[in-house]
């Protein structure tokens, strides 16, 4: 029998995380959260965290151990693409910034694929959140190297452009959460139809055995993803910092 989707979103909740969301009112908002998506957050976070400290614990120059392989070759890659972009003194004071983005996303992209676990980015929340983050840190960098100076550039080439400007600066985070989101949230509903089509008798622990199919593209495309993300912010920040210098 077909299952519809919150069908199968239900029979995964093995664990019983809380699913319905939490709704509530300040001043004349109304503000909907999902509990589920809370909880995968702070358990990313956790393995985050788990996963740094291990690759730094008994960190050695001569003979590094795996982890601490891993994590160099990130930063030291994430850091080429920095200082491509902009003036090392300047992207030196982001790199810990940049890591961690990149790492959070990475991870938040890829614990969807562990069976009955769901992504923080397949919740356009989360993916708002990261995004609006983004916005504000490059205003900030635009800010600090320029000043005042540096809301100039809504006026160029000519000041009846004004309205356009503001409408693709505003655009930048829209698109930098919608894309994640997107990417994240349809590989999800894609595995989830597949439970829905194929049946009760495929799941083993969660449904693994369909997930497995589309394991190899899902992990590329949460690198990709995190990637996106992680170089569109160098190339936002990049921007302000090199008008500054020319």
């Amino acid at each position: 029998m077909v299952k519809s989707l919150e069908q199968v979103h239900e029979e995964l909740n093995v664990w019983g995380f809380p699913h319905h969301p939490w709704e509530f009112t300040v001043g004349n908002t109304h503000i909907v959260l999902n509990p589920k998506t809370l909880v995968m957050t702070w358990i990313v976070m956790l393995l985050v965290i788990l996963f740094t400290v291990s690759a730094t614990r008994n960190m050695n120059m001569k003979r590094p151990g795996k982890l601490q392989l891993v994590v160099e070759e990130i930063f030291q890659f994430l850091r080429g693409l920095v200082y491509e972009n902009m003036d090392p003194k300047k992207g030196a004071g982001l790199m810990s910034l940049i890591f961690t983005l990149f790492i959070f996303l990475l991870f938040s992209n890829l614990w969807g694929l562990v069976p009955t676990m769901m992504s923080p980015t397949a919740d356009v929340n989360t993916t708002a959140g990261m995004a609006i983050m983004v916005f504000f840190l490059v205003q900030f960098m635009g800010i600090r190297y320029k000043g005042a100076g540096h809301f100039k550039h809504f006026l160029e080439p000519f000041p009846f452009f004004l309205p356009l400007t503001i409408v693709e600066e505003l655009a930048k985070p829209v698109t930098l959460a919608f894309r994640l989101y997107g990417n994240i949230y349809g590989g999800e509903v894609l595995i989830a139809v597949l439970l829905g089509l194929l049946g009760l008798n495929t799941f083993v622990f969660g449904g693994f055995i369909p997930s497995v199919v589309w394991l190899a593209f899902s992990i590329f495309v949460g690198f990709i993803q995190a990637f996106i993300f992680t170089m569109l912010t160098i190339a936002y920040i990049s921007q302000v910092v090199k008008e500054h210098e020319h």
